[in-house]
């Protein structure tokens, strides 16, 4: 078994970030929030009372995504794949466990299919620009 690159952990989680600001900003932001029923007024008012703060929100959502990163760390360091499977495990881990678990959640909220392949495409997309961190780095 290798050391987990930690590096290339990092790295991942703020590609995944990053990848986050464009998907749910200028890409998909409209309509994720119209999804959501957040209007611009919401918006530009801020949390109510009783809400995360946004700089909270933001830095949770980087720790859980340095976590799920973290764990692909460790399934690369235990199996030393070649480049082609260390995408495969990145992508897969996100259309195979984040995406259906999204979606079982989806299902009983009775949430639009849209907001589903917005959420679940962010995954995707976001765990292979986390695998690709692990090839640049590697």
């Amino acid at each position: 078994m290798g050391e987990i690159n930690l590096l290339a952990v990092f790295v991942g989680a703020a590609a995944f970030f990053m990848i986050g600001a464009l998907w749910y900003g200028p890409l998909f932001g409209k309509q994720w929030r119209q999804l959501n029923g957040i209007t611009d007024e919401m918006m530009q008012a801020g949390p109510r009372p009783g809400q995360n703060p946004t700089w909270l929100i933001m830095l949770l959502a980087f720790l859980f995504e340095l976590l799920v990163v973290l764990m692909l760390g460790h399934n690369i360091a235990r199996t030393n794949p070649s480049p082609h499977v260390i995408m495969m495990m990145a992508t897969g881990f996100a259309a195979t466990i984040m995406a259906p678990a999204i979606g079982i959640n989806y299902l009983f909220q009775m949430r639009p299919g849209k907001l589903f392949a917005i959420d679940a495409g962010y995954f995707v997309v976001g765990m292979a620009a986390a695998g690709a961190a692990f090839i640049l780095l590697g």
